[in-house]
């Protein structure tokens, strides 16, 4: 394993992402040389992560929390399928990650749980001088990404957010063309979350069946219809930012020389969830009632410090096959993933588009490469491996999260500027300066080149 390939330069750069003289006091492993985990959230996604945890030898998952022991069980079954000790199982209320994380046996945390709880558990966490991969997003409010921050600056624990689109193979390799100059400065970059999720916030509530089948949520619903469809109801923003942003912020090298500036939302009409419910619930079911706030297709553009621009799509209530809708231009050409297209000037035809996989294939990520075997079966395509992968091994090599708390809380952070915006009447807002300057001079710890 080349690991210098996956961070080159994070034992220099260690401590960047901190304030001078925040020191954490982990070392990133236990004496037997493994990495102790613990994973608070063994749900669908939860367990999809301790999946690629488990089957790792440097690693040694040592808790698990849930307070749903149906959830927690099939998370034991890992363990015995792949022959490893059962961990110990922290559950019983809605607190008891408290006392999993004041154990002292563990090194890092895995948060996975619904999202109202990321930042008080990852705040938690580097409290008690855990390190924290987080799953997408860093906060709700606007005063819990500063927490976040501000917890991180002052522990000096390492936060790293489980972002994985930044890895999808298609991606990595348009960040290896953005960063070779095949398309020359980046100009525009758009992107989104644009997922048919009816069926995910909509289910009967039967334990074990997460996806459709009813139109229950809340208390009566079962999996993310218990937690997530609430917040479609309560809120008007961009409630899932990171898929999209997360790329695009690497593009447009955010944190590294660059930073987000303003930023302006707009939200359609709410129709689709409504008309979900009616029509597999008919017009007398109680949720035929509900009003839901979040817009079915809600915009959002930004402006970065060097004047390129962004656009950012959240579309989950209406009928739509699954996109994220990239669009990558710059001086030279362009690439659009829905249309699997690349235009680059002086090497496509006049006018014309290329088919993207022919130099999609030609600069493939090494890391890919390297790495396409052992990614095999992972969730989402294989790009969990390498959310989980580089985590692990920044935590080893005690250097720089790859994906760090500035990344995270300003890419989660949309999320509410966005409603403010909306709520204001589309007003354009500041977008704070969550690394007070250190922007200008920060340097990636990820080698998006693989050289």
């Amino acid at each position: 394993m080349n690991r210098r390939k996956l961070l080159v330069g994070a034992a220099a750069a260690g401590g960047a992402s901190a304030l001078p003289g925040a020191v954490w006091a982990g070392t990133g492993r236990s004496a037997n040389g493994r990495v102790r985990i613990g994973v608070i959230g063994v749900g669908m996604r939860g367990r999809v992560l301790l999946r690629e945890l488990v089957r790792r030898d440097d690693v040694e998952v040592v808790g698990l929390c849930d307070i749903e022991q149906w959830t927690l069980d099939q998370a034991l079954k890992q363990f015995v399928e792949a022959g490893k000790p059962s961990p110990r199982v922290w559950t019983g209320s809605d607190q008891v990650w408290r006392e999993m994380l004041a154990s002292g046996d563990l090194d890092a945390v895995v948060i996975a749980t619904p999202w109202e709880w990321h930042a008080p558990m990852a705040i938690g966490a580097m409290e008690a001088g855990v390190a924290v991969g987080c799953e997408v997003v860093a906060g709700v409010t606007l005063d819990d990404h500063w927490a976040v921050l501000r917890t991180q600056q002052r522990t000096g624990a390492p936060y790293m957010l489980l972002e994985n689109v930044c890895f999808r193979r298609d991606v990595m390799a348009i960040t290896r063309m953005v960063r070779e100059g095949v398309f020359g400065e980046m100009i525009h970059l758009e992107g989104g979350y644009q997922h048919d999720l009816r069926h995910v916030k909509f289910n009967a509530g039967v334990v074990g069946q997460a996806y459709g089948g009813g139109v229950e949520f809340g208390a009566r619903g079962w999996s993310e219809a218990r937690w997530r469809t609430q917040h479609s109801v309560d809120r008007n923003g961009d409630l899932y930012p990171s898929h999209g942003i997360g790329p695009m912020a690497v593009w447009a090298n955010i944190h590294r020389g660059n930073r987000f500036t303003r930023l302006t939302s707009y939200a359609s009409k709410a129709r689709g969830l409504h008309d979900y419910v009616t029509a597999e619930g008919g017009q007398t079911h109680p949720n035929a009632g509900v009003k839901f706030r979040l817009g079915d297709v809600v915009t959002t553009s930004i402006a970065c410090a060097d004047g390129t621009t962004m656009r950012l799509t959240h579309d989950t209530n209406l009928p739509r096959p699954y996109s994220l809708g990239f669009r990558v231009q710059g001086e030279k050409g362009l690439w659009m993933d829905v249309n699997k297209s690349i235009h680059i000037e002086g090497q496509s035809p006049a006018h014309q588009w290329d088919p993207a996989q022919g130099w999609l294939d030609r600069y493939d990520h090494p890391l890919w490469s390297e790495f396409a075997e052992q990614a095999a079966g992972a969730g989402h395509g294989g790009m969990d491996f390498f959310a989980i992968h580089v985590f692990i091994e920044a935590l080893k090599a005690g250097g720089d999260m790859p994906i760090d708390v500035y990344d995270a809380v300003a890419w989660s952070a949309i999320t509410p500027l966005s409603e403010a915006s909306i709520a204001a009447d589309n007003a354009t807002v500041d977008f704070p300066d969550f690394t007070e300057g250190r922007w200008r001079d920060r340097q990636t710890p990820f080698d998006f080149t693989g050289a």
